[in-house]
């Protein structure tokens, strides 16, 4: 039988017969801050770096020394058939000529990459053009040339969601066993603040023209015939919506590349590791893993605050605060990879600064 804190969750045995998520031990958090107590500090000073040491300190079960490092940046790439209604600046070409940019090292997400330490992996989850010879930096995970149009019906078949969650848990056991202590998550695909709106809509209980926004530049005109398709791929995929079951709404209204996002996070829960979750897009692909299964907001961490207009709306129904506020909105995993140094700097001040006893210095006047 399994325990209550290691339970059988039907949507994840769908996934992978051995998936279990087992939620952090709560005793941890509490153990970490007291030991963040004792530092050479007054209580609480460092304010959101402690809140990360905590995480970071149940994530790993409580073991010493805190270690996020090596980590890896997975950016995911796919194309959508929604594209053709004309919901984003760019014409549906661009996702492989960035891939294409990728592998040379041109993108924001290499020069980051390279500059703070963290790996950078490529991978094709459904590129139209069909396959990109090999390189050092890409992986093959191609699940077609693409979704359908989500406002004319499903996206993908529920077993191509489910291929694509399953690849997603891989990604993050083959990353384990390579030895990563951190992932961060990221994308790139042509129109798909489109389907991630969607699943907002979907899973979130929102509408579309609350939080649909410009994505790669739209014009107040332009954003709401992008409002108009989003409410049409929902009306046209309402029994999926409204049945409840999040990888048939993930299905529906999803894309290759979230999906594998979502699989990636619940892989990552499922391993004990940090997973840095980037910003709008990345965020849906949160909100369906959360849906599937809710054990996973321990182990995410969002990144940042994305720039699109409706993203600290839907934060406020989350009840969730992003690490950084830095007007972005490209995407790519430049979130996931600006937050890292700061899980850096978490365990650091856990794993090196001395205790006021060890130091010889005096705590706080209790009295005062």
């Amino acid at each position: 039988m399994p325990s209550h804190d290691q339970h059988e969750n039907p949507l994840l045995l769908t996934i992978a017969e051995d998936l279990t998520i087992t939620p952090c031990e709560k005793g941890l958090f509490d153990e970490a801050q007291s030991y963040l107590d004792s530092l050479t500090k007054p209580k609480g000073s460092l304010g959101r770096l402690e809140e990360l040491a905590r995480r970071l300190f149940a994530i790993g079960g409580g073991q010493r020394p805190l270690r996020v490092s090596p980590a890896i940046i997975y950016t995911i790439a796919a194309d959508h058939g929604v594209a053709q209604k004309q919901v984003s600046a760019y014409p549906q070409a661009v996702t492989r000529q960035m891939v294409e940019n990728f592998l040379r090292g041109g993108g924001a997400i290499n020069v980051l990459c390279a500059n703070l330490d963290l790996t950078l992996c490529l991978v094709d989850a459904g590129c139209a053009g069909g396959p990109f010879p090999k390189h050092p930096l890409l992986l093959d995970r191609r699940l077609g040339e693409g979704t359908a149009d989500i406002s004319e019906g499903p996206a993908m078949s529920r077993a191509k969601a489910l291929e694509a969650l399953r690849m997603g848990v891989d990604l993050a056991r083959e990353a384990a066993l390579d030895g990563c202590q951190c992932i961060g998550i990221g994308e790139m695909g042509i129109a798909n603040t489109t389907p991630a709106t969607a699943l907002f809509s979907a899973y979130l209980g929102m509408e579309p023209e609350a939080i649909t926004g410009p994505g790669t530049g739209l014009s107040e005109e332009q954003i709401k015939r992008k409002t108009a398709v989003i409410s049409e791929a929902l009306r046209v995929n309402q029994n999926s919506v409204r049945n409840g079951d999040a990888i048939a709404m993930l299905a529906a209204l999803g894309g290759f590349e979230i999906a594998m996002m979502s699989g990636l996070i619940i892989g990552c829960a499922a391993e004990h590791l940090p997973v840095l979750v980037d910003g709008f897009i990345a965020t849906s692909a949160y909100v369906a893993a959360r849906a599937i299964e809710p054990g996973i907001c321990e182990y995410a961490i969002l990144s940042h605050a994305s720039a699109e207009p409706g993203y600290r709306k839907i934060m406020e129904k989350l009840g969730e605060r992003p690490l950084l506020d830095l007007n972005l909105c490209l995407g790519e995993g430049t979130g996931s990879a600006l937050a890292y140094p700061l899980l850096r700097a978490a365990a650091a001040i856990f794993n090196d600064m001395a205790t006021f006893e060890s130091a010889g210095v005096m705590g706080a006047v209790s009295n005062v």
